[in-house]
């Protein structure tokens, strides 16, 4: 039930585009046990004035091919699983559309089970309704 916000600079064409959506969902499916079918994925792109990094921050070096990756997911997943999913991000933006590792920058964002609407003004998740 992960919801995945990818940002990037302007100017990729929609199979690059298409290609990083592919490899951050095949990531999540292979390391997080997230169903083939729970994909929710935003892609921004942004103007040069909008997108702000430091090309060197703890000594990796970025370049404007750089991709954000926050994904929102409700808690529970062990430190294991997240190296997991970074580096299968990594190996998968990789391979297509041909990312180098030091331009993927991934950020977990965790919330609770209760958190999550996917629609019908219900908590999908809570079992029980709470007396309001």
């Amino acid at each position: 039930m992960p919801l995945v916000r990818i940002s990037l600079l302007k100017g990729k064409s929609p199979a690059h585009i298409k290609a990083i959506a592919d490899g951050v969902h095949a990531a999540l499916v292979a390391t997080y046990n997230v169903p083939l079918d729970d994909r929710f994925q935003l892609v921004q792109q942004h103007e040069r004035g909008e997108f702000f990094y430091d090309p060197h921050y703890v000594g990796i070096h970025r370049t404007d091919d750089l991709v954000f990756v926050n994904i929102v997911a409700s808690h529970g997943r062990t430190i294991p699983q997240k190296q997991a999913l970074y580096k299968a991000i990594a190996h998968n933006l990789a391979d297509k559309p041909g990312l180098r590792p030091q331009d993927v920058l991934v950020v977990i964002s965790p919330n609770d089970r209760d958190e999550w609407s996917f629609g019908n003004g219900l908590a999908t998740y809570v079992k029980e309704p709470v007396a309001a």
